[in-house]
Formats: C-alpha cells, sequence, structure tokens
C-alpha cells in the first residue's frame, strides 16, 4: 500500500494510491494517518475495502505530511561510512541517535524556510522507518513486526546551529520545514529488500547525492532493535536512518543553499519530493 494525505495544510485527508495510480479518498473509513491509526488493524481494513468504489482526489492538489503528527521523530547519525569519511569524523561504533522536534514535520513538496539567522541550511536525503506497533527491547529478528511501513525524508540541517552553536545536534535539525516527510508511507510488502534502495539528491537540477541502504553502518532492523532497548518505540514514531554521502556541508568548498534552490530528492519505490527554499517574510 501507499498511503498519503491530500489537501491544505491542516485540512488534510487520509488517501491511498491504487493499482492504476488514482488516489483514492480514505476519509470515510480512516479519520487520518495517526499514531492511534497507524497499526495492522487498520492495514487489514484497507485491505478488505474495493477502492475503486472510492472517491477519486485530484493530483493536482497538494500532498501533505505521510504522518500527522509523529510522537516522536528520532534521527540517526553518519550512518553511511561514505558519509563520515566525508565530513572527517570516523565511522561510528554505535548508532548516534538524536532527535528531531516534531514542529519541523511539513509535506514533501512544500516551502523550506530558509530561517532568520541562517547561513548554512543544507540537504540530506534519508530513508524513514514508521513504528507500527510499539517496541521495547525487541530483537533484530522481531524488528519487522514492528514496522508499519517507509517514507522518503529530507533531513534538513542548519550547520551553523548544529555544530558550531554547540551542544546537541537538535537544535539544527528542528526548525520548522526541516523535516518534509513522504509523498507516501509504503507499507513493507511492496518493498522486496529494505537495505537494497537507491538514494538521490539533486539541487538545481544537478546530482548531489547518489547512494544505497545497502551501505548503511547500521541495517533498518538493527537500527528498530537497538533503539527499543534505550526507549519504547510507539506507533507513528519516525525514525529516520542516515544520509549517503554528498551533504553541502561535505563540498570542497562547501555548498549551502539560498533562497529560490530547487530540490529534488527519491528513493525506489518510495516516490518523490520536490521542494524550494524560501526566505521567511
Amino acid at each position: 500500500m501507499k498511503l498519503l494525505r491530500i489537501g491544505n495544510k491542516g485540512k488534510e485527508k487520509p488517501a491511498i494510491l491504487d493499482k492504476d495510480g488514482k488516489i483514492r479518498d480514505l476519509s470515510s473509513e480512516v479519520n487520518d494517518f495517526t499514531p492511534e491509526n497507524l497499526n495492522n488493524l487498520i492495514i487489514n481494513k484497507i485491505k478488505n475495502l474495493d477502492l475503486s468504489s472510492l472517491p477519486e482526489l485530484s493530483n493536482k492538489q497538494r500532498v501533505g505530511a505521510c504522518i500527522n503528527k509523529p510522537g516522536k521523530f528520532v534521527a540517526i547519525g553518519l550512518n553511511y561510512s561514505d558519509h563520515a569519511e566525508e565530513t572527517g569524523l570516523k565511522v561510528p561504533t554505535e548508532p548516534i541517535v538524536f532527535m528531531k522536534a516534531t514542529n519541523c514535520v511539513c509535506g514533501p513538496n512544500d516551502n523550506i524556510e530558509l530561517a532568520i539567522g541562517s547561513k548554512k541550511l543544507d540537504w540530506e536525503v534519508e530513508l524513514g522507518i514508521v513504528i507500527g506497533k510499539e517496541a521495547k527491547n525487541i530483537s533484530e529478528k522481531d524488528s519487522i513486526n514492528h514496522i508499519f511501513g517507509y517514507c522518503l525524508v529530507n533531513d534538513v540541517s542548519e550547520r551553523e546551529w548544529q555544530i558550531e552553536k554547540l551542544g546537541q545536534w537538535t537544535k539544527g535539525k528542528s526548525h520548522d520545514t526541516y523535516g518534509p516527510i513522504g509523498p507516501y508511507i509504503v507499507t513493507p510488502d511492496e518493498i522486496k529488500d529494505i537495505n537494497n534502495l537507491n538514494l538521490s539528491l539533486d539541487v538545481n537540477g544537478q546530482r548531489m547525492q547518489t547512494g544505497n541502504t545497502n551501505k548503511m553502518v547500521f541495517n533498518v532492523y538493527y537500527l528498530v532493535s537497538y533503539l527499543s532497548k534505550y526507549m519504547s518505540l510507539q506507533p507513528g514514531d519516525l525514525i529516520t536512518t542516515g544520509t549517503p554521502p554528498g551533504v553541502g556541508m561535505g563540498k570542497k568548498p562547501q555548498v549551502f543553499l539560498k533562497n529560490g534552490d530547487t530540490l529534488r530528492l527519491s528513493i525506489d519505490n518510495l516516490g518523490e519530493q520536490n521542494s524550494k527554499v524560501k526566505n521567511i517574510n
């Protein structure tokens, strides 16, 4: 299944992409894709629907964030060995964990705000994991049973705030619009091998990032198990799993986003994002 939310901000409707690529309105069956609804019960309910009987929604409408108000937004740093190398840091021996404040979540094609005082705004294409069942101290083998689906994430990062302002990374990762997610939540049955997906990111039509999830230092199932030993994971929580090489901070000379820049992100089977950087008025 490819599940998405369609409509103006704050008025999105839950929807599904049918086998013909048409967007079908699920609002008569599901209130929204919130932490309360992202579970096996909703999957089974949708599986039993005749999608062709549901109203079709225009594909010209805005696509919202694929999760409404995730409970937690957990992020993993330096999880691609070649990205660690470009930043001049050692490959971690355990996952580096930080948090993105959930106010940063926005739609996949929404504008990314160039915040007042921002000097080093950067991009990061990443695979996101959506939790669908409480996970607490689970094994790596059991991780798949706790995953609702996957989505595309741009872990937008203000590098000066993240690194030079001291403290933890969170404040460089959490401004409004620093967490575009979607367009879809894609259920695991549609992914042949989650640990072998191509990722890419272009800025102004120029390829900046190319990678594959098979280069992760810590794979999807390990990360879910690992995190569950330090915090319980709840349905609707989002984990973003790190980025491949090609970020602006790693360029020589460094390159950062400016007003009017456009970004296109893509991951196999998870769709794409197309956004623009805009000054805050």
